[in-house]
């Protein structure tokens, strides 16, 4: 009997530890599944399937040239010019003097050069692999590019009058317009220009364009205000020019003074293009890159 006694004793506590556990399993409360409710809205994936991409709409060319040209100051040069003129055939019409009006044909001229870098740059941007379209334009716009700024030498016509003492300072304002116009004409040409250089050579050959461009254009000044040659006569009367031009590039040691005008004109060109167009030409190229 005492064995069996002992063996009772043992296996109690096993059931009661089995009884124990179960117990805790009963305690539990019972996994619930959450309750859905219908009235909640379901988020689900969209059905890319059924997405209809709309086109965005492509811009007309008349409002493509209206951007192309107002990014570059088209209108406010245009503003500039009608201005100018204006004031010239307000002074013709109130003196009865039409002698004046022929500064709009040097303004007509400081034109040239900023239409042609137009037409370079809007042929550049279609046609980038393409250099070769941009030839024609680009001799244009060089050959005519020292009309630009040559309007600040026509300060020489303006004169004092002793009896409309007015007059003078009516004279120089407008010529200070013009002047003005005429410059960021041929700034903003060449920064045109340098953008397609820099595009196509880089940042260093571009800006050493832009110094062989403003000594020539020095040059052109000074050859337009006392030899009185014009642009054209580079293709008019070529031999001509070429003679008149060989004994300074010869001999500069004898034509100091021409050369030394020349400088002149050229770092006031330079000078000019770096006030008014050299930043945003960086900027653009800058963006381009």
């Amino acid at each position: 009997m005492l064995p069996l006694w002992h063996a009772a004793q043992r296996a109690a506590p096993a059931r009661l530890t089995t009884h124990d556990s179960r117990l805790t399993t009963l305690a539990r409360p019972p996994k619930v599944a959450p309750r859905r409710d219908d009235t909640m809205p379901t988020t689900q994936p969209p059905d890319l399937s059924r997405t209809t991409l709309v086109p965005r709409p492509t811009p007309s060319p008349l409002r493509v040239a209206h951007r192309f040209l107002a990014g570059q100051a088209f209108y406010t040069l245009a503003f500039a010019s009608a201005l100018a003129v204006a004031l010239l055939v307000l002074r013709a019409a109130r003196l009865d003097s039409w002698g004046q009006l022929w500064f709009t044909w040097n303004l007509l001229l400081a034109w040239i050069p900023y239409l042609a870098g137009l037409v370079t740059l809007r042929l550049w941007r279609r046609a980038p692999a393409r250099p070769w379209r941009l030839l024609v334009p680009a001799i244009v716009w060089l050959a005519f590019l020292p009309n630009a700024p040559y309007i600040v030498t026509d300060f020489i016509h303006v004169r004092a009058r002793a009896d409309l003492p007015w007059l003078y300072w009516y004279d120089m304002v407008n010529m200070a317009l013009l002047a003005w116009t005429g410059c960021v004409l041929g700034a903003l040409s060449l920064g045109m220009i340098q953008r397609i250089v820099t595009s196509y050579l880089g940042r260093a050959l571009g800006w050493l364009f832009v110094l062989g461009t403003a000594g020539l254009c020095g040059c052109g000044i000074y050859l337009g205000r006392f030899a009185r040659w014009n642009s054209w006569d580079l293709l008019t009367n070529p031999h001509a020019l070429a003679s008149d031009l060989l004994p300074a590039l010869l001999q500069p040691t004898d034509y100091l003074r021409p050369w030394a005008l020349s400088g002149l004109f050229a770092a006031f060109f330079l000078v000019s293009y770096l006030l008014l167009a050299a930043r945003p030409a960086l900027v653009r190229a800058e963006e381009s890159a």
